[in-house]
């Protein structure tokens, strides 16, 4: 991959696949491995209904642990 996408759900996806695939080891990593801070990927996701979870190291959607 030589770039991140554009749209926020394959952006989404593609995150959680470098990540699950153990490409990168944070979502800090993988953020500057293409150029971005890792602060402006989360809130353009955020924009889009997605955040951060460090526990299981992917983007989820927001709420996603309200009922834990």
């Amino acid at each position: 991959m030589e770039y991140l996408p554009q749209d926020p759900h394959i952006l989404v996806s593609s995150i959680n696949m470098l990540l699950r695939d153990e490409e990168y080891d944070s979502l800090e990593s993988l953020c500057y491995a293409f150029g971005r801070e890792p602060q402006e990927i989360k809130q353009y996701l955020k924009h889009y209904g997605y955040v951060y979870s460090e526990v299981q190291k992917q983007m989820r959607p927001v709420g996603y642990d309200e009922s834990l």
